[in-house]
């Protein structure tokens, strides 16, 4: 019986779905749904929510996707078509797209990175009370930056979930990918901040700087200047800025008007990125470089 009334409730369940909009669902959603409709649909109480998946898996648009993550199992329902980055920001409410998957959404690289992160943010925390001192940042910076071991692979793709520091959100926008969806992804100013922090998630140094390079004409170093001081990291990375900026041919006076760009005044040396087997040191900004770059 619950099947022939699904059956004849099949099109206007077809049609509720083509105009929802959502086109990814947790089971909760999908029950929410069924429980909202089941009158209108006609559907029999005894219908079960899980009786109702696999009727649409098996005769409409739905599909089942599972992500096997290190510490548990992510189910999600997707109806009809649906791009990579749609569904991997799905995993995390309140996640956003960053680093390469941002430059790639922001047009800053020519690569097509297999590679799709996801930014979460941590929990708010209070700053560290200890200084800055030469010896501590020589310390961190000659390991290799930490990655995050979770992710998972879907359809050739790597779907990678960042843990990133609270920012509440900040710089974070709207945009259209490919395939027509919108998705959360951080602003070019915002992109280029996190890729100098974390240039192994950009595809390494090279490609930070070729992003800079074509964000020439796209950034306001105002709007730079402000997100930067508004995330208020512990290390110098204005100065490391300011070092790819002048790198990547944006005008010398237009860098030294702003403050936080400039050479730095106090007494330590900072590092362009972790891990660097060789290195070499640019005097005016104080800074160690991978040889050669």
């Amino acid at each position: 019986m619950a099947q022939t009334r699904i059956s004849i409730a099949k099109p206007d369940i077809v049609r509720f779905f083509e105009k929802d909009g959502r086109k990814i669902y947790t089971q909760r959603d999908l029950g929410e749904i069924v429980a909202k409709q089941r009158n209108f649909w006609r559907l029999a109480m005894s219908m079960r929510v899980s009786e109702f998946i696999l009727y649409l898996v098996a005769y409409a648009k739905l599909r089942k996707v599972s992500f096997k993550l290190p510490h548990r199992t992510e189910t999600r329902f997707v109806w009809g078509d649906i791009s990579h980055y749609k569904l991997a920001v799905s995993m995390k409410p309140n996640g956003y797209l960053s680093h390469y998957s941002a430059l790639y959404l922001h047009h800053l690289t020519e690569q097509v990175p297999k590679t799709i992160y996801v930014n979460h943010e941590q929990r708010p925390h209070a700053p560290s009370a200890e200084g800055l001192v030469q010896e501590r940042i020589d310390a961190a910076f000659k390991r290799p930056q930490r990655m995050t071991k979770n992710f998972t692979e879907y359809e050739g793709i790597r779907f990678c979930y960042v843990n990133g520091m609270h920012t509440g959100r900040l710089g974070v926008v709207e945009l259209v990918d490919s395939l027509g969806d919108v998705v959360p992804v951080t602003g070019i100013e915002r992109t280029l901040i996190d890729c100098t922090v974390r240039p192994m998630y950009a595809g390494g140094v090279s490609e930070v700087v070729g992003a800079y390079k074509r964000a020439r004409n796209k950034i306001s170093l105002n709007k730079l200047s402000v997100t930067i001081k508004k995330m208020n990291y512990m290390y110098p990375y204005e100065r490391v800025i300011g070092f790819y900026l002048e790198k990547s041919g944006f005008p010398s006076k237009n860098i030294r008007r702003h403050r936080l760009f400039q050479p730095p005044k106090d007494g330590l040396d900072f590092y362009l990125v972790h891990g660097m087997k060789e290195k070499d040191y640019v005097n005016e900004w104080r800074l160690y470089i991978p040889k050669g770059f």
